[in-house]
């Protein structure tokens, strides 16, 4: 949910800036409203050196910098340089040259031998298919144009090679020597972003009364009001509190509970709400965690994931900081891979081992619909498909009622109650809890009534003929878009194919080997297994996280008409 916001509005002497900002840092509540980019030189300055500290510390944790760039590249010239010298060999490169001598390298094929009895040639070196050779003293009318000669001998260049490895080695031994240095860094990227906030802030001040007086807009979580209201009785201020409205755009801070919070962090990929929005995260904590689950499609995998978070925890940085969400996916992978009947590649439906009872929640084999038989998996991603955008279309239209009024939202209304309505009574009808009867009447009736919405009522005191007109391009767009998101969540179908499929495939080829009386098979056999399921699992999470995000970013969003165009709540702390 979204924490509600007091806005406050503070005027104090200019001269009192630094003691306001230092006091406003204490307290650690108060958001002031400021750029999120330089304003000046020294904000510039500072965010600079914010981003070389940065870079300092990444060459440091991965010992790799623009120095050690150009000793690689120094060495791979080098290297270069002596594969084209290396036929050559060593030589007296002053003496030969002044013997007229001329450098040549040509194809056995077009070697004639006949020039051996014409030419002072010496062959330096040959290969399968080539001759290197020189010509010494006369060489006029030689048929064949000489290359350049080398400026050096491949000693020398050896022993470059070799001073520029010692350089490389020693430079990486440098790097690595410095790890300790990280902690020091790290809080000064935090000092240095502490300052680079409250400056911006303290520039944010607008000047009044001919620059005596500065004046100030902030917000603050309306739970600190008691504390907030004690500490600015005390400072030498004149501030005035309201209730932040829309109109001010307050920043926004979530507040939820533990197990909702480790998705808030996808929640800000996408953007933080407004003020009058609803917080997403709620709606992400089932469903991205449900359609990741499809997506892996297996409870072995679930268990690695599961071990991984538990490793990972007490790490910093990265995919550590996201541990707890690890772990949930992968408890959430383990049961819904329990139930689509995968383990590390296996189908737990054919096993022997695997209880009857089990097997009989199991959503595996085919179901026949309307004389045609489809996958019961793919069946069930399209029925999560149909609840999550009806959650979808019945969020935006409670969303829009409570912001613009039932009477401003009949056309949302319309369009929830004729799909999310339709919906659930046809469920009802073919699942036999009313008379098929009933369910005709019911389903004319939610038509009858969403077309008044859609058609005649959808903008409040406007002419009803471009009302219809408008509805009926509303019916166009509706139509087109909804069978189009509809059919995206047969992914989660598709994803969860595929891993299996893979895995399935790699046990196989482990098998193969294997054969039927193992002895020294078992080893490649092991390794077959080990790397090909950890190159599924990569695989299969990298698209378990890509496509439920899209699905979740775009389907859902879209039809909840979620923004998320809100600035997140910053405020300035020590």
């Amino acid at each position: 949910m979204i924490t509600p916001m007091t806005k406050y509005s503070f005027v104090l002497l200019s001269g009192e800036k630094e003691q306001f900002l230092s006091e406003l840092q204490e307290l650690g509540v108060v958001d002031i409203s400021r750029s999120n980019k330089p304003v000046d030189a020294h904000s510039q300055e500072l965010v600079q050196e914010i981003e070389d500290t940065k870079a300092l510390i990444k060459c440091i944790k991965n010992a790799h910098d623009a120095k050690l760039d150009a000793l690689l590249s120094k060495r791979n010239e080098l290297l270069n340089l002596g594969s084209e010298i290396a036929p050559w060999g060593d030589y007296d490169r002053e003496k030969l040259l002044s013997f007229g001598t001329k450098f040549y390298c040509l194809s056995k094929k077009r070697f004639d031998q006949s020039w051996m009895d014409e030419y002072a040639i010496q062959i330096v070196y040959e290969s399968k298919n080539d001759f290197w050779f020189v010509v010494v003293g006369d060489s006029e009318g030689f048929p064949v144009k000489n290359i350049n000669t080398p400026e050096t001998t491949i000693s020398v260049v050896r022993r470059e090679i070799q001073q520029v490895e010692d350089e490389i080695a020693a430079h990486k031994a440098e790097l690595e020597s410095r790890q300790s240095e990280l902690p020091g860094l790290e809080k000064r990227i935090h000092d240095l972003g502490v300052g680079l906030s409250t400056y911006l802030a303290g520039m944010a001040g607008v000047m009044a009364a001919e620059n005596t007086l500065l004046v100030y807009e902030g917000f603050a979580p309306t739970e600190e009001d008691e504390r907030l209201k004690e500490a600015f009785d005390k400072m030498s201020l004149y501030y005035i509190t309201e209730k932040a409205t829309v109109e001010d755009n307050p920043p926004i801070k979530l507040k939820n509970n533990k197990y909702v919070r480790q998705f808030e962090v996808l929640t800000r990929m996408y953007g933080s709400p407004v003020y009058n929005e609803f917080d997403p995260s709620t709606f992400l904590s089932i469903f991205f965690l449900l359609f990741f689950a499809i997506c892996l499609g297996d409870a072995g995998y679930g268990i690695l994931l599961v071990l991984i978070g538990f490793f990972l925890r007490g790490k910093s940085g990265g995919l550590a900081n996201m541990w707890s969400l690890v772990v949930s996916l992968g408890v959430a992978s383990f049961f819904v891979g329990i139930i689509l009947g995968g383990f590390f590649g296996i189908d737990l439906s054919s096993q022997a081992w695997v209880p009857d009872g089990l097997k009989k929640i199991m959503v595996v084999g085919d179901i026949e619909i309307g004389g045609s038989t489809y996958a019961k998996q793919m069946v069930a991603s399209l029925i999560v498909g149909i609840v999550h955008l009806s959650l979808a279309m019945i969020t935006k239209t409670v969303w829009n009622i409570k912001r613009d009024g039932f009477k401003n939202s009949l056309s949302n209304f319309g369009w929830t109650l004729l799909i999310v309505g339709g919906v659930i009574t046809l469920g009802i009808g073919m699942l036999g809890v009313v008379p098929e009867s009933v369910m005709k009447w019911g389903l004319i009736a939610i038509a009858a009534i969403s077309c008044l919405g859609i058609y005649i009522f959808n903008t409040w005191g406007r002419n009803p003929l471009i009302n219809i007109g408008s509805g009926l391009w509303d019916t166009y767009n509706m139509a087109s878009g909804l069978m189009g998101d509809l059919l995206s969540y047969i992914r989660l179908y598709a994803l969860g194919l595929s891993g299996a499929m893979l895995g399935s495939t790699f046990n196989m080829v482990g098998e193969m080997i294997l054969g039927t009386e193992p002895t020294w098979q078992w080893g490649p056999y092991v390794i077959i297994l080990i790397l090909g399921h950890t190159l599924n699992l990569a695989m299969s999470c990298l698209g378990a996280f890509v496509h439920p995000l899209r699905l979740n970013f775009v389907e859902f969003f879209k039809n909840s008409g979620y923004e998320g165009a809100g600035a997140a709540y910053n405020p300035i702390s020590k």
